[in-house]
């Protein structure tokens, strides 16, 4: 399939695939909508508390890399989980301008992001704990083991086999209690998804481009 690397709204880059009319982040701003919908909208509730997140979709590995200045400002203990089904080459990332435009002392683990192994946890700071899962999403089966999910799923109309209430429900059982799982999409039919798994559901403003976000908890 097709890939390019194309430059979003905010100056930041993505990646494309034109046979799906489908991008990796928004057009409207890669950064901006990462930024708006996974640590304003999730990270932030959570301020001064150890938690655990995982990572629905690494991608090009952006939201972990934000995540991960997010902590260098706060000293928050994280332990970060990637799952990717189909990773990103190398090549592709590096043509990813996220250091530059977040921190240009982040380009460094920004590759250790992309070049470390899959399944093995790491340490990229004190305070800070790395671990990528090569794995299919229908196949997570973790239980109770996270505060905060960030979902970040191709959309709906390119693949709605991952917006499924099957797959909301294995994100309700890997919640804590009281977890929470933020995602850019707002559809009726995800909506009810998440509720029939089992979540309340809170409609938020989305980033720029889009009305609306979804925030789930497990209450």
């Amino acid at each position: 399939m097709k890939r390019e690397i194309i430059q979003t709204k905010d100056g930041s880059t993505s990646i494309h695939l034109p046979e799906w009319n489908e991008s990796y982040h928004s057009t409207n701003g890669a950064i901006q909508e990462a930024n708006h919908v996974f640590i304003k909208n999730g990270l932030s509730l959570f301020e001064g508390k150890p938690i655990s997140i995982l990572e629905i979709g690494f991608g090009t590995g952006l939201n972990a890399l934000i995540t991960y200045n997010e902590s260098l400002k706060t000293n928050q203990q994280i332990y970060y989980v990637g799952v990717e089904a189909y990773p990103v080459s190398l090549e592709e990332a590096l043509q990813m301008n996220y250091p530059a435009e977040i921190n240009p002392d982040l380009k460094d683990i920004y590759k250790v992001l992309h070049t470390s192994d899959w399944e093995k946890e790491i340490k990229l700071a004190t305070n800070f704990s790395f671990q990528k899962r090569k794995q299919f999403f229908q196949a997570i089966d973790d239980i109770e083991k996270f505060d905060l999910i960030y979902f970040d799923a191709f959309g709906f109309a390119t693949q709605p086999e991952l917006w499924t209430e099957a797959i909301f429900k294995s994100m309700y059982n890997a919640l804590k209690s009281n977890g929470i799982l933020v995602t850019y999409a707002c559809r009726s039919i995800i909506k009810n998804n998440m509720l029939a798994a089992g979540f309340s559901i809170e409609k938020l403003p989305g980033a720029p481009g889009k009305r609306e976000m979804l925030r789930a908890t497990k209450n």
